[in-house]
This record gives structure tokens, C-alpha cells and sequence, in this order.
């Protein structure tokens, strides 16, 4: 496969408003996923929610008329990316809420951003500028007092806090390695909708295994609001979120697009105000000025077009 060139910007009307779209909806999520393991074990409302994503994503890959059937190439990516994005970064995910609260999970998975830049300089060959280190730096110190607020302010055990930031680590590297495998060109030649309808499909079979293996039968919630959490993760969170990013790693390259999990983190936390009572003081209020500012300071620095070579096949 060859590098992926991710040379758009992301500051151009389209992108950038993808952009911020997905970063509002999946500054959503993390209130909701909160309620979903409340009463059902986490591998099987994952498994739910892609049931509703699997669908969803062949219905519109159908209305857009992108073809149905995966090409005999696509299915090692879609094996890929069913396994790193759909199956254990969303396990990691779940289950370190069950340790540490919503807005440390959000705010820790902001940290994207670095995996991202790294993989995509060792396997894509995209440079990593300047302004983008700067940029980057920037927004750490900002995402750390951030973490410093919600560490302080979380009932947890520094085990729990330990065991849930482990979980979370291990959630983002699966996510970072989903999001420089979209951006090669092997996986770029696949119809998007396609590889990620299949790709879900994926998921579904490995966390239901999973569930079957740790949990027993399935469990379901009958509570209205678990059954509309499930499709408010699976459509919005999954079928209009998932096509808009990925197409963003594919414009932009997988570091810039990751700084949605910058800005992710700064909703989730208002929306914690308004329905967990967080309490807005200096230190967060600084945190999440500082960490806008390091995004624009690294948005400034993308990245040229890097030269082109091909690297083995994984």
C-alpha cells in the first residue's frame, strides 16, 4: 500500500464543519454510554448499538449508492477495522467508565491526537511540523488541568482512577491504529460506507462472542431511555459520525482529525455541567481556553503533502 497524502485543509467550509459536527455528537456520547452500563454489561450494549450502526451504515451506503458487497481486497480492512475500531476500542471504552466518571474518559481520549501524529509519520510518512508539536504541547498542558479537575472532583480510588486510565490508554491506541489503517491507500480504495458497514458488521460477530463468552445470553434494558441511548449511539454517534471522521482522516490525514477528541472532552464536560453538576472554576476554565487555543496553534501547521512511498503490506 502507499502513503496517504491527507493534503487538504481543515479549515476549508466543508471540512471544518464536519469537523465540529462530529465532535459535538460524540461530545454527546459519553453522558449516554455513562447510562448504558449502568444496567447491561458493557460487551453486549456494544454489540446493540452496532446492530443499529451495521444497519443503519448498509442503508445509507444503499441511498448513496455505493455498492453493497465488499470487494475481496476490502474484507482484510474491514477485518481490521472491526477489530481495532468497532470491537476493542469501544470495550476499553465502556469499561473505563465503570471506574473513572465520562468527562476523564473524554478528556483523557483527547491524547488521540499524539498516537495519531506518530503512526502517521511511521507508517504514512505524513511529517509532523512545527506548529503541529507546538500546537499539540499546547493543548496537553490544557488537557492536563482539565484532568487535574476531574481527578480531583471524581469520587473514584486512585485504583479505580489507575485501572480506568489503563483501560482508557488501551482504547486509544486501538482507535489510532483504526485511524491510520483508513488512511492508507489500500483502505482509501474501498467505498467508504461499504468498508464501514462490513467493518461494523465485524464488530457486531466479535463483540457478541465476547458477551456469549463473558457474560452469557444476551441482556437488553427495557428502560425507553436505554433503548433510545442505543439508537442515538448507533445513528447519530455511529452512522452520520463515523463516515464524516473517516472521511476526514482520508482529506486531512488521521493527526489533524483526531483533534476532534480535542474538542470532544470541552463538550462533554458542559454537558456535564448542565446534567452531573459540574462546577466550572479557574482551573477548568483555563484548561479548556488553553486547550482551543493548541488546537488552532497545530490546525495552523498542517502538514504538507508527504512524498510518496510504498511500504509493505500489513
Amino acid at each position: 500500500m502507499n502513503a496517504a497524502s491527507g493534503g487538504e485543509s481543515l479549515f476549508s467550509p466543508r471540512n471544518f464543519a464536519a469537523f465540529m459536527l462530529v465532535s459535538l455528537i460524540w461530545g454527546g456520547t459519553w453522558l449516554v454510554i455513562r447510562d448504558q452500563i449502568s444496567t447491561v454489561p458493557a460487551s453486549w450494549s456494544i454489540t446493540w448499538r452496532f446492530v443499529v450502526a451495521a444497519l443503519g451504515m448498509f442503508v445509507l451506503a444503499k441511498l448513496r449508492g455505493e455498492p453493497l458487497a465488499l470487494a475481496r481486497e476490502g474484507w482484510k480492512w474491514a477485518l481490521v477495522l472491526g477489530l481495532f475500531q468497532f470491537s476493542l476500542n469501544f470495550s476499553f471504552v465502556y469499561n473505563a467508565e465503570k471506574f473513572i466518571t465520562s468527562g476523564l474518559v473524554a478528556v483523557m481520549f483527547a491524547l488521540l491526537v499524539v498516537p495519531n501524529a506518530i503512526l502517521g509519520k511511521i507508517v504514512l510518512g505524513q511529517p509532523i511540523r512545527r506548529e503541529f508539536v507546538l500546537g499539540s504541547s499546547i493543548a496537553a498542558i490544557g488537557v492536563a488541568m482539565l484532568f487535574a479537575q476531574e481527578w480531583r472532583a471524581s469520587p473514584a480510588t486512585l485504583a479505580e482512577v489507575l485501572t480506568g486510565a489503563g483501560l482508557t490508554v488501551g482504547g486509544i491506541l486501538a482507535a489510532s491504529a483504526a485511524n491510520i489503517v483508513q488512511a492508507t491507500e489500500g483502505a482509501k480504495r474501498q467505498p467508504l460506507l461499504t468498508l464501514l458497514a462490513w467493518s461494523m458488521l465485524v464488530g457486531v460477530v466479535l463483540n457478541a462472542l465476547f458477551a456469549l463468552a463473558t457474560q452469557g445470553p444476551p441482556q437488553f434494558d427495557p428502560r425507553p431511555t436505554y433503548s433510545l441511548g442505543i439508537l442515538y449511539l448507533g445513528l447519530a454517534g455511529s452512522v452520520i459520525t463515523f463516515p464524516l471522521y473517516y472521511g476526514l482522516v482520508r482529506k486531512v490525514g488521521a493527526g489533524q482529525a483526531a483533534y476532534s477528541s480535542v474538542v470532544v472532552p470541552i463538550v462533554a464536560m458542559v454537558l456535564s455541567t448542565l446534567f452531573e453538576g459540574f462546577v466550572w472554576g479557574p482551573l477548568p476554565a483555563a484548561g479548556a481556553a488553553i486547550t482551543l487555543i493548541g488546537m488552532v496553534v497545530a490546525m495552523r501547521g498542517r502538514a504538507a503533502p508527504p512524498p510518496r512511498r510504498a511500504t509493505p503490506e500489513p
